[in-house]
């Protein structure tokens, strides 16, 4: 039996495509440049695929070749250490989502199910961090580092992000307060505290929350810039970093698109990795968290 058709589905489909093409079309234009020479960069700007498509773009920044011959093909003989770089925001990011959401939990669980003094008035505090623009406490944050012999160096690049996460804990103590009050309560008639609760019970229940905070902050601390470039450079220098120096060092006149957009490319990498790993996992648990 046929189905009835629906221009309605039709119309939405349309859209969901139109959506996916727009998000999608940046990144493939990317790669698509990566992989273009760069004396073919101008001549065939309006071409979807190179007619000479290479790789000689990701070995030149790598330093896979001399820089004779990445002078040859274009480039300024630049290269980037991508492997410390890497290294380093995998460092950054993974190390800041992963404290950052720690303590947000516990900060948003005090805030959710405690009973203390003030505690509407700190919370009332916590969500105006929220309306401060991080610019603002650039400079007492840089002044704090330094004063600490902490420039140039990991710790201090990430002391800043570890603690307050005004957005994590407004997220996750909404969620806490939809949790059935009914399991903690039989959780406490067992003996649990506060404490072992919020391990034992409230955590297990939350973990598609949680583990949506510590992807959207690895994310945002990946592509983190301006703080890293005023703290970490020499050997704490992060990836976004090094491929705004290595776009520095290339001619004005003749910007090194090709070698950069290369270094754009291995700098998704990672982060895709991990949503293709963590994604559909993530997808589950918050389908399949909280009581049924």
């Amino acid at each position: 039996m046929l189905k009835k058709f629906q221009p309605s589905k039709v119309v939405a489909w349309a859209i969901i495509a139109i959506a996916v093409l727009v998000t999608v079309f940046p990144f493939y234009w990317m790669i698509r440049t990566a992989i273009t020479p760069q004396a073919d960069l101008i001549a065939e700007s309006t071409r979807l695929w190179p007619s000479h498509p290479t790789m000689i773009n990701f070995k030149r920044i790598l330093g896979m070749v001399s820089v004779e011959e990445a002078m040859a093909a274009g480039g300024s003989g630049a290269t980037i250490n991508f492997a410390i770089a890497t290294t380093n925001s995998l460092i950054y990011a993974g190390g800041i989502a992963i404290i950052q959401t720690f303590f947000a939990s516990c900060a948003a669980y005090a805030f959710a199910r405690l009973k203390f003094p003030f505690k509407n008035a700190l919370f009332a505090c916590v969500i105006g961090a929220l309306m401060i623009p991080g610019i603002f406490s650039l400079l007492p944050n840089y002044v704090l580092i330094k004063q600490l012999g902490w420039l140039n160096t990991m710790q201090g690049m990430m002391l800043p992000a570890l603690f307050m996460a005004p957005f994590s804990i407004f997220f996750l103590r909404q969620f806490f307060l939809s949790l059935p009050r009914e399991v903690e309560e039989a959780a406490m008639l067992d003996g649990l505290g506060p404490v072992r609760r919020f391990f034992k019970v409230t955590i297990p229940m939350s973990a598609g929350p949680i583990m949506t905070m510590t992807l959207i902050t690895i994310i945002g601390m990946w592509k983190d810039f301006l703080w890293p470039l005023l703290t970490g450079r020499e050997g704490a220098q992060l990836l976004t970093v090094a491929l705004g120096i290595f776009q520095q060092q290339s001619p004005n006149r003749a910007p090194d698109w090709t070698g950069l957009m290369a270094g754009s490319t291995l700098s998704v990498i990672p982060v895709l990795i991990l949503l293709i790993l963590m994604g559909r996992k993530l997808v589950e648990s918050l389908n399949f968290s909280g009581i049924k």
